[in-house]
């Protein structure tokens, strides 16, 4: 064991309060949707950005709401639609007719958290213009690069019907999204809750809990958090065996055409820091890869044609995968 465990666990219990208190805020306006609530906590600590997935009315705009009320910083909605441009979303130069100079013109993407709504609504022109952000956090407008604000956090909707005037994502920006959430429906419960808050006469509202100073000491705890080698180990192979299958016994011929990224071994990593933290941990453990695992690598895994003649999903080969490779 690190010889310093002791002390990355009496940190990360002395940080607890910070999800406690997301938690609490954001539970008095979403009902439910736990497991949402929890992911959306460790995009936020690991400092990944999020794609939500579900069926309109899950509450996927609504969460990301209430957290970005939760904290004290900058918020920008963005509704994603055929007409954005680039410029609408980074800004552009604009000309000053009275000293005759260009200015620069800011767009909504420098805030703290980015509420991308309905992503795959806009042409490929408009979602390319968030690679530079999402990866570098700066935005390059004409011939100056400009640094985002920080902490940075881009959480993207998108729903998996309704297709007709949709734009598939870029490979090259989905595989930048630390975490794919797929949102279900509430239970029966949750659901008569949910219809008693949202039609009660008086409408909830919320104070912000914490500012971004505060997320970002917290980020160096989860960072600090302690990962054995045999745990780097299995995620790595968890990722190769995205790759090379039949290297780990597994049956996958003709499902996968393109295994995981290099990214998804250093999304693993952090993720799983984060969940830990969550649990309380000052230590990362396979479950916590097991748990974060299919967020991670369900966008990452693209199956071939014959797979989805098949109904096979790469949920389903990031199932298999966990259940075949070897645990530490």
């Amino acid at each position: 064991m690190h010889p310093d465990i002791d002390q990355i666990q009496c940190n990360v219990e002395a940080s607890g309060a910070f999800c406690r208190k997301l938690k609490d805020s954001i539970g008095q306006i979403v009902v439910g949707q736990h497991y949402l609530v929890e992911r959306l906590l460790i995009g936020l600590l690991a400092d990944g950005h999020i794609l939500l997935e579900g069926v309109p009315g899950l509450a996927k705009t609504l969460s990301v709401k209430t957290l970005a009320r939760a904290i004290r910083a900058k918020f920008a909605r963005l509704q994603f639609t055929p007409d954005l441009l680039p410029a609408d979303l980074i800004g552009t130069m604009v000309y000053n007719p009275t000293s005759g100079e260009f200015t620069t013109r800011k767009g909504p993407i420098f805030a703290n958290i980015v509420l991308a709504d309905e992503i795959n609504r806009a042409p490929a022109k408009v979602q390319s213009a968030l690679l530079e952000a999402m990866q570098e956090r700066q935005v390059t407008i004409s011939d100056a690069t400009h640094p985002l604000p920080s902490p940075f956090l881009v959480l993207a909707t998108q729903n998996p019907i309704e297709q007709e005037g949709t734009y598939p994502l870029p490979e090259a920006q989905v595989d930048r999204f630390m975490l794919k959430i797929i949102v279900g429906y509430p239970d029966k419960a949750e659901e008569r809750m949910i219809m008693d808050r949202m039609t009660a006469e008086h409408e909830v509202t919320i104070e912000p809990v914490v500012d971004p100073a505060e997320i970002l000491k917290v980020r160096s705890v989860v960072r600090s958090i302690y990962i054995d080698d045999k745990v780097k180990d299995y995620i790595v192979d968890i990722v190769h065996a995205s790759r090379r299958p039949d290297s780990y016994g597994l049956d996958l011929t003709g499902l996968i055409a393109y295994g995981a990224s290099p990214r998804a071994s250093i999304y693993l990593n952090l993720a799983a820091r984060a969940h830990a933290f969550i649990q309380g941990r000052g230590y990362v453990t396979p479950e916590d890869i097991k748990s974060i695992g299919p967020d991670v690598l369900r966008h990452r895994i693209i199956v071939t044609y014959e797979a989805e003649a098949e109904n096979i999903t790469s949920t389903a080969v990031v199932q298999k995968i966990f259940d075949h490779v070897e645990v530490p």
